[in-house]
């Protein structure tokens, strides 16, 4: 197959799924609405900025950070304050990327497309099909020529961004007419699709957003599961917290930090680590505000092998997000044997039953988020015994060949189909 990804290059979560192609043979071609260096052997790499994705080019390659002129203006910015221009401002870039989008259409001719997230670049595969392709706004094909569109949903993408504004509702609509095949990671976005106007004849897949776990990468520890040979009597001396989400605006990392003095003041033993924090000023005043720099570790963005490391040093794993799917970090990480502590919404009850595998929260509420995780310090046996049924939970859901496998004949399936000319 000759397939086409518009994606963010930079993301772990879509160079995840996008690698299985290039691996099993396809020729698989990369849009990227950021700059990046992805290491996959891709048949060709294309830039289209959108959004000002271009002021916050930032990227890992082989371990090295590399900044690009405007990233530290744009990081001065409050997320916050990002966010809602993004949300404003950024539909008013999508024509232009459009077209640039459809010249490499049109050079490459690829079988299939498949963009992976809905703002931007869902937005902008619908709009260059239908501005300057075979398509009509309500999602009929004009031609047969037109290859089949693959849309992935992540998380936040109709909670937190589709009701944003008029402009981000609409072109949200038009991505999701205009797709062939849905993928969302978990049943309450398949539901919120057709809200949105995703047609109920058309199929959806429900897969990990990442295409799963690679378990020869995330597996647990030598000494798991810990707690269990000494009956749960004794913490553990030293103990891990990580949150891996990064800075994100539907994520309560002010909460999480707020939380952590409350666990110091029972146990001051605990260590807390923040991949993809480091540099981030707001984080840094945090941290100064709350006077818990000693116990807490900010690091770059980490590549997976790394960030399988850190998630076997640690033994517990917090996600106080608002809106979410399923988070591929999440799933990495109890994998890896952490004991979840996550915010209560209803995709993450599709994985975690609260006080048997993890540990539900009100991602509003430091105090809440505190007791959870002195209760995961404090009672080892319950941890262990969850973290076990987690290892078992992603091998059998979440699986990265077999997740893959599936992608791929829903792939082999739509590209085969008669396609409906309107």
């Amino acid at each position: 197959m000759k397939l086409l990804f518009i994606a963010d290059g930079r993301s772990p979560t879509a160079l995840n799924w996008i690698r299985h192609f290039v691996d099993t043979g396809h020729e698989v071609h990369l849009v990227s609405s950021y700059p990046c260096a992805p290491e996959l052997a891709l048949a060709s790499l294309n830039v289209v900025p959108v959004a000002f994705s271009s002021l916050a080019g930032e990227f890992i390659e082989k371990g090295i950070r590399d900044k690009r002129k405007g990233g530290l203006i744009y990081r001065l910015v409050p997320l916050e304050t990002r966010t809602m221009a993004r949300q404003w401002l950024g539909p008013l870039t999508l024509p232009s990327a459009a077209k640039r989008l459809w010249n490499v259409l049109i050079r490459l001719q690829p079988d299939l497309i498949h963009a992976i997230r809905i703002p931007y670049e869902g937005m902008l595969a619908a709009l260059a099909m239908v501005r300057y392709g075979g398509r009509h706004p309500s999602g009929i094909k004009m031609k047969p020529s037109e290859p089949p569109f693959v849309l992935s949903v992540w998380g936040n993408d109709f909670t937190l961004h589709a009701p944003a504004n008029p402009w981000m509702a609409h072109y949200t609509r038009l991505a999701l007419r205009n797709a062939d095949l849905l993928h969302t990671d978990c049943y309450r976005d398949e539901r919120l699709a057709h809200f949105w106007g995703y047609a109920a004849d058309k199929p959806a897949m429900v897969l990990p957003g990442g295409g799963g776990v690679q378990m020869d990468t995330f597996y647990p520890p030598e000494n798991f599961p810990e707690g269990i040979e000494d009956g749960g009597r004794q913490p553990l001396k030293d103990f891990t917290v990580i949150n891996p989400r990064g800075l994100r605006a539907y994520v309560r990392n002010d909460i999480f930090f707020q939380a952590i003095p409350l666990v110091l003041e029972r146990q001051p033993q605990t260590r807390f680590l923040c991949p993809a924090m480091a540099g981030e000023p707001q984080v840094d005043r945090w941290l100064k505000e709350l006077g818990i720099a000693e116990s807490v570790r900010l690091l770059p963005r980490q590549p997976r092998d790394k960030m399988a490391e850190l998630f076997r040093q640690a033994q517990v794993v917090v996600s106080p997000s608002t809106h979410d799917g399923t988070p591929n970090t999440l799933l990495e990480a109890m994998a890896c044997g952490c004991f979840p502590v996550v915010g209560d919404i209803e995709p993450l009850r599709e994985w975690i039953v609260n006080g048997v595998n993890g540990l539900l929260v009100d991602p509003n509420n430091p105090e809440d988020v505190a007791k959870a995780i002195l209760r995961a310090i404090e009672q080892p046996s319950f941890r262990a015994r969850a973290a076990a049924q987690n290892v078992r939970l992603i091998a059998e859901r979440a699986e990265y060949s077999q997740v893959m496998a599936q992608a791929e004949g829903c792939y082999r399936k739509l590209i085969l189909r008669p396609q409906t000319i309107g």
